[in-house]
Parts: structure tokens; C-alpha cells; sequence
């Protein structure tokens, strides 16, 4: 089928497993892909839209009960169970490979295979990788186009000889007690049966990319990272480059794709959007970091995604996008989602394909409905997004949500330093959550549901960097999410954080000093850009100078509550995690008692 032995090899092997009718290789052509799309739209797998509203844009709406990640049943098989850690689930490979073999066996009968050779990264790039995905959905197509570079350039730069991970996906009977996402970093493979989700069927995406990826990374050198790229332009036309990990609910795409306030536009400020999930970064030979964004489009949340919260994402759905369990507005063939606008469609039909009225109380779209869109046709893209070198780090920033315990933002001591300081990471739990409000829950750098082996090694990696890589980018910490008294967000967040960026692009160029505290280097008050804020924090007070102050406060006491937080933490990880980070942990106890 290609020129490639191997591959030719897994193709056959699995067409005997699996037991297709037709077997199709997806050749990357604009032309195939239309031809799929009416296919798809006459079987009933997406719903053409209003064309002029919204040109080349379908809907798609997934079973009911298959319409989000699943963790628990999501497995790193390794041959020692140590390899895969305390954190993931484990099987052994041979005991992964005779539980799905069975799921799988025959379930392509009367069904067509679609071969997509993929890359993650520019095609042929240093930094990219080549894999396959076998499918028996149309729907999983069309995303991979959109998410990644599929077809004969892909083919081709994997040669007659080069490897490349192999991607099972079947629908099989969509039954959610033997659904499975399956992982074998040893064996560059990844099974998935009994989804149509995206988050668990594209396979480039969080399984590929970042959990075989950091598996990759490990073992040559780099790093796999749940991590935003972003472009910082002064008025001189000098662009400085950030990395940022946050968990979910913590603002990560509309940090992303930021619009700075007016003060900043109005003097020739500009943000540019490199990616918006996943960055791979590699020493560059000026011995910086150079980051790369492996995908080609974004997998949104479509609820809260409006003018305000990130215009550029709208627009970029305004074209060549596949929307997820969204309500479909059936009077102009449109879709609509809570937090879109205050407007919601007469005429209706929900997430589920049932009638709906706004008035009834129910939600119309799912809360983790989606949209999969071309990053190309996002108004801030980067012109480096194409760069096959990616572009160099000046920082690194990690996030959280907290109400009271991290200030605004503070800078690490040094490298090791923001390695704790990232292996710390955490969020309470809001009202919104299904458990209590207040709950701290820990996600090193984003990473604890994605990391393909051991969470320890994994941060010893990260400290290990720093014997490779002899200019390193300097590492932050920032939290939009300060809560007064009130219960209300001090900080306003959105574009608004544009001027925190600012800083931590001055402290990278050694413009402004600090103050050295407990946790870290906290700005001076003078030194973030408050002119012209007009935020109202509640009641007719607007934000100002001692709302600053209090947000860039260090409280002691909450921080030395939460060390027993992080020593609990620590444990659930085991005997792996580094010395080094116990003693950063011991250093802080012992600052803070001073």
C-alpha cells in the first residue's frame, strides 16, 4: 500500500484483526476530503451548515454517553509497573494487547479502514514525528485534517524505512464498559475502542503527542509539554516567545490568543498565538529552548468561548470548522452554545438532537462541547507557526487558580527552583465542579493526566535539563484568580493580563528589578502597568493601587498550610520524586519560618 515495509506490515496485521470491508489511505488532497464529507454528511456522521454564515463548516454530535477523556480508563502499559508510576493505571503490555484484541477482533466487518498517515509538527521538520492512525470513522478523518498535516507529503518524508507510532481506533459497539484508550510508549502504539470522542480517538492529540511524546522526549533529550506558545511584539517590532502550563478551567487558550488592552494596541503592542495546547521544546544550537506547536488547528471547549472572552478563537470558527455537541439554531442552520451570546435560537435542537428551548431550564450544548479548527484561520497566528526550527524561549510561566494563596506572579529563584515551583501547581476547586468548592487539587505542569511514564522521572527530567541546556529561559508562576473577602476576583483578568506578560518579558531582559520574598521574586508595585485599568472589583470600587498591593501579597500562613498539601502530594507520587525537590521543599519551610 506504501513504500514503506513496516507500515505495509502493521496494515496488514491489523486488517486481519480487524476485519474491514474496504481498506482507503488518506492521500491529504483537498478533493478527498470533500468526497468524505458528503460521504459523512449522507450517512448521517455530521449536518452541513449554513454555507455563507459559516463556509465549510458541519456539525457532529457524539452517543450520549461518550463525551469526554476518560481517565479511568485510560492506560500506560509498560513491562515494569514502576515505568508507568503511581499516578497512571498499568497493565502490562501483554496483558494490555489480550484485553483488546478481543474489542477489536472482526469490528470493522462491513466497514470501511482509513489509513492517515500524519505528522505532529511541519512536515519533515527536526522537531516533528511521523504517525498512522487506522479508523473506521469518517469524523476522525476530517478532524486529523484539520488538527494535523495527514496525507502523501507525510509518506514521503517517512521514507521507505522510517518509523513512526501506530494509532488503532474503532468505534466498534460504542460500549462504554469496555471503552479503553491504551497506551505502549515501548512499542510506539496506541489502541483505542468503544469512543468517537476526540479527545479519545484523535490520536495525535493528548495520547500521541504528549503521552508517547514525553515517553519520547525522555529518552532523546526534549520535552513534550501541555503548554501554550506565545509571541510578545514591542513596538520596535521585537518579538520575545513564552511557554505557559495551566490546568483546565485556568484561562489557557485565552492566554493564547490574547488582545492587550488599548493602552498597550494604541503604542504598537501585539500578541501572537504560536499554539494553544501542546508545545515540544528542544535545545537549539544557540543553547537556548526552542519550542515548537505539533498540531495544525485547535480542539476547543465551545461554552464561554464569546467576543469578550477570546474574539480570536470566534473568528477562527467562523470557517473550515467541525463544531461538537453544540445546540444547532435549525431557523439559519447556525450553531449556538452557552456563553456565546445572550441570544439563544428560537427554534432548536440540543447537544442530544432534541428539541430545545432556552426556557427549560437545560443546557443546549454539552459543558465540554467542542469546536476543531484550522489555527491558520485565527486573526493572531504567528508567522512562525510554519517554522520548522519553532521559535526560542525567553520564559516559562505556570499557572493556577487560588484564592488566596499565590500572588499575582512571582518569578523562580533559578531553574530547580521553578522546577518545584511547577511540580506544585494546583487549582481549587470552584463552585462549578462537581466535587467541594475549596478542594486543591495538584497537576504538575498541567501534565499528571498526559505524562506517558513516571511522574518522578519525569520531573527529574525537567531538573535534568538544566546539565544540556546552558540558556535556559527563566521561570514564572501567575494566578488571575485572587479572591477578596467578598468572594469576588480582584484581578480582571482576560486581556488585562497582557501587562503581568510585560513584566515577565522586562525580568527575562533584566529591565527591572524585584523583590526577593518566601516564594520567589515578586514585582515592584511601580513596575505593573496599571494605567488606564478600569476594572470595578464590586460595589463601585474600582481596582487600584492597594488592590495591587494585596494581590502581590505572600500569605505566609496560606502557604504554610498548603506545604502539608505538597508533602501529601509528594507522597502519592512515591519514592521517585527527585531529592532535589524535597530539598527545595525544606528551603521554603525554612524561609517562611523566618
Amino acid at each position: 500500500m506504501t513504500q514503506n515495509k513496516k507500515l505495509n506490515a502493521w496494515i496488514k496485521e491489523m486488517v486481519e484483526l480487524n476485519a474491514p470491508d474496504n481498506v482507503v489511505l488518506i492521500n491529504g488532497s483537498a478533493e478527498q476530503e470533500a468526497q468524505l464529507r458528503e460521504e459523512s454528511c449522507k450517512i448521517g456522521e455530521i449536518f452541513k451548515l449554513n454555507q455563507e454564515k459559516l463556509p465549510n463548516c458541519y456539525l457532529h454530535r457524539t452517543a450520549v454517553n461518550d463525551v469526554a477523556r476518560v481517565e479511568h480508563r485510560t492506560f500506560i502499559c509498560t513491562s515494569k509497573k514502576e515505568d508507568a508510576g503511581a499516578t497512571n493505571n498499568w497493565m502490562s503490555p501483554a496483558d494490555g494487547y489480550d484485553l483488546l484484541k478481543p474489542l477489536f477482533k472482526n469490528s470493522y466487518k462491513g466497514k470501511t479502514m482509513y489509513v492517515i498517515p500524519f505528522s505532529m509538527g511541519v512536515v519533515g521538520s527536526e522537531f516533528s514525528k511521523i504517525g498512522v492512525e487506522l479508523t473506521d470513522s469518517i469524523y476522525v478523518v476530517l478532524n486529523m485534517y484539520i488538527m494535523t498535516r495527514v496525507g502523501d507529503a507525510v509518506l514521503e518524508a517517512l521514507g521507505p524505512d522510517g518509523d513512526f507510532v501506530k494509532g488503532l481506533h474503532s468505534r466498534a459497539n460504542m460500549d462504554e464498559n469496555n471503552r479503553y484508550i491504551v497506551h505502549f510508549p515501548e512499542d510506539n502504539t496506541i489502541w483505542s475502542v468503544n469512543s468517537g470522542y476526540g479527545g479519545n480517538v484523535l490520536l495525535g492529540k493528548k495520547c500521541f503527542a504528549l503521552r508517547i511524546a514525553s515517553y519520547l522526549g525522555r529518552n532523546e533529550g526534549w520535552m513534550a509539554e501541555h503548554m501554550l506558545i506565545l509571541g510578545l511584539e514591542n513596538p520596535k517590532g521585537e518579538v520575545k516567545y513564552i511557554a505557559a502550563a495551566f490546568p483546565s478551567a485556568c484561562g489557557k487558550t485565552n492566554l493564547a490568543m490574547l488582545i492587550p488592552p488599548d493602552l498597550y494596541t494604541k503604542k504598537g503592542y501585539k500578541v501572537w498565538c504560536v499554539g494553544d495546547d501542546i508545545a515540544w521544546i528542544r535545545k537549539g544550537p544557540d543553547g537556548r529552548l526552542w519550542a515548537m506547536n505539533p498540531e495544525n488547528g485547535f480542539f476547543g471547549v465551545a461554552p464561554g468561548t464569546n467576543d469578550k472572552s477570546n474574539p480570536n478563537a470566534l473568528e477562527s470558527t467562523k470557517r473550515d470548522t467541525i463544531f461538537t455537541n453544540v445546540v444547532h439554531n435549525t431557523d439559519d442552520d447556525t450553531v449556538w452554545w452557552e456563553g456565546l451570546d445572550k441570544n439563544p435560537p428560537k427554534n432548536a435542537v440540543d447537544w442530544k438532537g432534541n428539541k430545545w428551548d432556552s426556557a427549560s431550564g437545560e443546557k443546549g450544548a454539552h459543558p465540554n462541547s467542542r469546536f476543531t479548527s484550522l489555527a491558520k484561520n485565527c486573526p493572531c497566528i504567528s508567522s512562525e507557526f510554519e517554522n520548522p526550527q519553532g521559535v526560542p524561549l525567553s520564559a516559562i510561566v505556570f499557572g493556577g487558580r487560588r484564592a488566596k494563596t499565590a500572588p499575582l506572579v512571582y518569578q523562580s529563584f533559578d531553574w530547580a527552583h521553578g522546577t518545584f515551583v511547577g511540580s506544585i501547581m494546583a487549582s481549587e476547586t470552584t463552585a462549578a465542579a462537581m466535587s467541594a468548592v475549596g478542594v486543591v487539587r495538584r497537576d504538575p505542569m498541567a501534565m499528571l493526566p498526559f505524562c506517558g511514564y513516571n511522574m518522578g522521572d519525569y520531573l527529574r527530567h525537567w531538573l535534568d535539563m538544566e546539565k544540556s541546556v546552558p540558556n535556559l529561559p527563566k521561570i514564572f508562576n501567575v494566578n488571575w484568580f485572587r479572591l477578596n473577602d467578598n468572594g469576588k476576583f480582584v484581578w480582571p483578568g482576560f486581556g488585562e493580563n497582557f501587562r503581568v506578560l510585560d513584566w515577565i518579558i522586562d525580568r527575562c531582559e533584566d529591565k527591572v528589578d524585584a523583590v526577593e520574598t518566601a516564594i520567589g521574586y515578586i514585582p515592584k508595585i511601580e513596575d505593573i502597568n496599571i494605567s488606564e485599568l478600569d476594572y470595578e472589583i464590586e460595589n463601585g470600587h474600582k481596582f487600584g493601587i492597594e488592590d495591587l498591593k494585596d494581590i502581590l501579597t505572600v500569605e505566609k500562613d496560606y502557604w504554610i498550610e498548603d506545604i502539608k498539601g505538597i508533602e501529601e502530594f509528594y507522597a502519592t507520587i512515591g519514592d521517585t520524586v527527585p531529592a532535589e525537590l524535597h530539598k527545595q521543599l525544606d528551603a521554603l519551610k525554612a524561609r517562611l519560618s523566618k
